[in-house]
């Protein structure tokens, strides 16, 4: 754990959010991980009664591209901070007419497509094998639909963001065939950070911001990061909002998904590198214990 700072839950911010409104006690903390600084400085501090690290995924001033993200590092970052549970927001366009432009979705499935990013932290020496059948936390996917429930909005139960490499919007053929795929959402972060959530054992979940309509309706020209930006603005109070409210239904109890690597690590510890061990320090505590 981080020296002289922890937290319990984590927020991840996505475009349009690049800090939390009404936390309280704040401390901005640099934490060096063996993969390399976060995305941007973690404030830690309190918020509806509960201990928060924020991060913004894309850094202060929107820096990074979806695939310049430092995913182990973020996911590392709130580890050694002592985080067990994360909250993630994130925008996303449609593949589905009715889910308009500023819904909200809480998906429970992924389709991964992107192609240049590492996406574990295992290896060297240690092999394990998390199950991803299920990407989302079941108890943190029902915070976050009760949170918007609780602040009046209708949210989507469910559905499946494919996670493409960006930064570039898809073609109009592309929109298609995700969209004849059975997809609902196309997105460019999260399914990473699940990833890397579950490998670190902490219990993670999602809500997706629609800002439009992807680029499979002809009637309609592509994407326009404007336009995606001007919604997110409008909307962001939203986000916001449901995040707070999600903070103080976050079970304090551990989750199934706290002890993931019980059933995942193949090699025997004893036989892994030191230098290996050592990088995964934080990952592994509760197993070297």
């Amino acid at each position: 754990m981080h020296q002289g700072a922890s937290a319990e839950i984590g927020l991840i911010g996505g475009t349009g959010l690049y800090d939390m409104q009404g936390l309280s006690d704040v401390r901005e903390i640099t934490v060096e991980t063996p993969y390399g600084p976060p995305s941007s400085s973690v404030r830690v501090g309190t918020l509806e009664g509960r201990s928060i690290a924020f991060l913004a995924r894309h850094g202060e001033g929107h820096r990074l591209l979806p695939s310049e993200v430092p995913y182990r590092a973020n996911v590392y970052a709130l580890k050694m901070l002592g985080v067990s549970k994360v909250l993630a927001l994130s925008a996303v366009g449609s593949l589905v007419e009715e889910l308009p432009p500023r819904a909200l979705v809480v998906p429970d499935q992924f389709l991964d497509r992107t192609r240049h990013r590492a996406d574990t932290f295992f290896g060297d020496g240690l092999v394990a094998h998390v199950s991803m059948a299920e990407p989302f936390a079941p108890a943190m996917r029902q915070v976050l639909l009760e949170a918007a429930r609780a602040e009046g909005h209708e949210v989507r139960d469910g559905g499946t963001q494919i996670c493409m490499e960006g930064p570039q919007f898809s073609t109009r053929a592309e929109s298609l065939i995700w969209k004849g795929l059975g997809c609902q959402v196309i997105g460019m972060t999260s399914f990473t950070e699940a990833r890397l959530c579950r490998e670190a054992e902490i219990a993670y979940a999602n809500l997706n911001m629609v800002t439009d309509y992807d680029a499979w309706r002809p009637e309609e020209a592509g994407v326009d990061a404007a336009e995606i930006m001007a919604v997110l603005r409008d909307n962001a109070h939203v986000g916001q909002a449901v995040l707070r409210a999600a903070v103080a239904r976050v079970p304090s109890e551990a989750l199934p998904e706290n002890r993931v690597l019980d059933a995942a690590i193949i090699t025997a510890l004893d036989k892994v590198p030191a230098p290996t061990i050592e990088r995964l320090r934080a990952i592994l505590s509760r197993l070297l214990a």
